[in-house]
């Protein structure tokens, strides 16, 4: 095992920055992120577009395309971070929140509707002086 480390000494080095460079960008793109969040994303009991589908089909498509390749190459750094220093887990998150998959909504609301997940977004945004997220009645009474 040590010489097979040794023998990829460089791959190593390169991943422990990539790694590195993860985790402080995290620190900014978090916080921005939960600020991006529109406040009633979550009040609502099916998912809005986010990509209007008043653009033209070719150019809608080629957007999608590129949010979900970026989502799945952070998912696969995220995976990589598992095993090496960085932020595996909220790379993986990131990378999740960028895919389209069935039930991905009912996700998003049933994490966000857990009390920790939302008193830390909205303390995120209210560092940004933004309003907190609004919660449907289906989600606010669990």
């Amino acid at each position: 095992m040590l010489e097979w480390l040794e023998a990829r000494e460089a791959l190593l080095w390169w991943l422990g920055a990539a790694s590195a460079l993860m985790f402080v960008a995290s620190l900014a793109v978090v916080p921005w992120l939960a600020a991006r969040i529109p406040v009633d994303y979550f009040a609502h009991a099916h998912r809005q577009p986010v990509i209007p589908s008043t653009m033209h089909p070719a150019t809608r498509l080629l957007l999608l395309a590129l949010k979900n390749i970026a989502g799945l190459v952070l998912l696969c750094m995220g995976l990589i971070m598992l095993v090496t220093p960085g932020q595996g887990v909220l790379t993986i998150l990131l990378g999740v929140s960028l895919l389209n998959f069935p039930g991905k909504y009912r996700a998003e609301r049933w994490l966000v509707s857990r009390p920790s997940v939302l008193r830390t977004l909205n303390w995120l945004r209210a560092r940004q002086g933004l309003p907190p997220l609004q919660l449907d009645g289906a989600l606010q009474a669990r």
